[in-house]
C-alpha cells in the first residue's frame, strides 16, 4: 500500500539539510529514533514530492523537537511553517519553547490564538503575510480566513486525533502544496493506522 501511494510533486523542494545545525545547537543529544525521524521528514522534503507524514510517539519522546528541527530547516530554506496545537496552552508552550531554542537565530515566531488581544493578533498576522515571520504556532484560530501567509511550505498539526481531516487540510490550504506533518502519542497498530491515515506515510 506504502508503495503504491500517490504523491504530488512539491513547488518546494529542499536539497540542503539544515536540521544538522538546529540539532548541533541544541543543549542535549538528540536520540537516535528522533534524528531518525528527521531524516526520513528531510528525504521526502528534497524528494521533489510532497512530503504526507505521521509520527506517533509517546508523550515525552520528543516529537516537538523534531518538528522544531524541520520548521528550523523550512526557515532556513527562505520559506515559512505553521504548527497547530489543540489547545491555548500547549500552543503557548511550543511558542515558548520554539523562541528559546531559536533565540541566538534570525528566524521569527509569531503566536495566534483566539484570546490573543486584537493588536497582538493583527500584528502577527501582517509578519505572517508580509514574510518577516517564518513560524506561525497557534490554535485552530490558525485557519481563520484573515489568516494568510506569504510562502507557507510546511505545516505540522500536534495531537492529531483531536483535529478532524478537514481542519488539516484547511491549514494546508494556506499555502500551495506545502509539506504535511501530522503527530500524533495515540498508540495505533500499524495496519489500522494505514486505514485511519491512509494517505500519509508513517514514522515512530
Amino acid at each position: 500500500l506504502l508503495k503504491n501511494k500517490k504523491r504530488t510533486k512539491s513547488p518546494f523542494v529542499f536539497a540542503k539539510d539544515y536540521t544538522k545545525d538546529y540539532i548541533n545547537s541544541l543543549p542535549f543529544e538528540m536520540t537516535d529514533a528522533q534524528k531518525r525521524v528527521i531524516g526520513d521528514c528531510v528525504k521526502d522534503m528534497s524528494s521533489g514530492r510532497v512530503m504526507n507524514r505521521l509520527v506517533q510517539g509517546d508523550v515525552g519522546c520528543g516529537k516537538t523537537a523534531v518538528a522544531a528541527a524541520l520548521m528550523y530547516h523550512t526557515a532556513r530554506c527562505g520559506a515559512q511553517s505553521a504548527i497547530m496545537a489543540p489547545t491555548e496552552i500547549l500552543a503557548e508552550q511550543h511558542f515558548k519553547n520554539l523562541c528559546e531554542s531559536l533565540k541566538n537565530t534570525n528566524i521569527k515566531c509569531v503566536l495566534i490564538t483566539g484570546s490573543l488581544k486584537k493588536s497582538e493578533k493583527q500584528a502577527a498576522k501582517e509578519m505572517l503575510a508580509n514574510g518577516k515571520a517564518q513560524i506561525a504556532v497557534g490554535t485552530h484560530a490558525l485557519i481563520s480566513e484573515d489568516v494568510a501567509f506569504k510562502n507557507l511550505a510546511l505545516v505540522i498539526t500536534d495531537e492529531q486525533h483531536r483535529f478532524g481531516v478537514l481542519q488539516r487540510a484547511q491549514l494546508a490550504d494556506k499555502g500551495i502544496k506545502p509539506h504535511t506533518l501530522v503527530m500524533s502519542a495515540t498508540p495505533i497498530p500499524r495496519t489500522l493506522g494505514l486505514i485511519i491515515y491512509g494517505d500519509l506515510d508513517i514514522s515512530i
